[in-house]
């Protein structure tokens, strides 16, 4: 699910047909239908945006539509990935909580904390304890839903990555970001950069200087959910959550 031109699935596009999966993109910001039936489809993945999963003006029309698709996915346990803003989407529809983040914008790259839970993860047990990601959002999920697990958080915003269920991940962070799409962030945005004492030439610098490790690290993530989609792979070991409740795809 496509959420926003300009955040589109880059490496996952590739990532995800290397693990087996052949991709559809539903773009709702161009207003494609988000399909209420998932049948069919093996996973789903929410991609990221510049609007905000709280409610407000900045709340996009469509995701009520895409929260009832999320809680559907998890309800029926269809492998699931939410990506930044996609993360957001699947802590809101599941009664989390999201906000402005009250440490402001996260920009560039980071490095992230496993927590123990991760290491019992299918997904998340084989990433490095300290992986590097690259971030993009102004806004955080500051109450993670019911039964959800935590599995890697940061100094300033404590959820990072998360499961729902036995299938369902949401990642603050954007793995799925070529070098010229974070390019083109970086230049879309030299006010707020400037603003928060960010050079833009040293984020360009420092992102390219971490390609190889981000491939190393999250393209082999992507293919243990293409494989876990093609049921080669067993599901997390949790009780689906009671009572609560993929299209493929959609920065914060």
């Amino acid at each position: 699910m496509e959420n926003d031109p300009t955040s589109p699935a880059g490496h996952l596009d590739e990532w995800l047909t290397d693990g087996g999966l052949a991709l559809q993109v539903v773009r709702a910001h161009a207003g494609e239908t988000i399909p209420e039936d998932l049948s069919g489809y093996d996973a789903l993945v929410v991609l990221g945006g510049e609007q905000d999963a709280f409610d407000g003006p900045g709340r996009a029309p469509w995701f009520p539509a895409l929260e009832a698709l999320l809680r559907r996915a998890v309800r029926d346990r269809i492998p699931t990935l939410g990506v930044c803003l996609g993360a957001q989407l699947l802590a809101t529809a599941h009664q989390g909580t999201v906000e402005r983040a009250a440490a402001g914008p996260e920009l560039g790259p980071a490095l992230i904390a496993k927590r123990d839970a991760a290491e019992s993860d299918p997904r998340f047990g084989p990433v490095p304890m300290l992986p590097d990601v690259l971030q993009w959002h102004q806004d955080e999920i500051t109450e993670l839903p019911l039964g959800a697990v935590l599995l890697a958080a940061s100094s300033n915003y404590p959820v990072q990555a998360f499961r729902l269920g036995t299938a369902a991940w949401g990642v603050q962070f954007h793995l799925e970001v070529t070098y010229p799409t974070f390019a083109s962030w970086v230049a879309s945005d030299p006010e707020r950069l400037s603003r928060l004492g960010l050079d833009g030439a040293v984020l360009l610098e420092r992102a390219a200087s971490l390609q190889d490790d981000l491939f190393e690290v999250w393209h082999p993530f992507a293919t243990r959910f293409a494989a876990l989609a093609r049921g080669e792979l067993a599901p997390a070991r949790q009780a689906p959550l009671p009572g609560r409740s993929l299209p493929l795809f959609g920065q914060q």
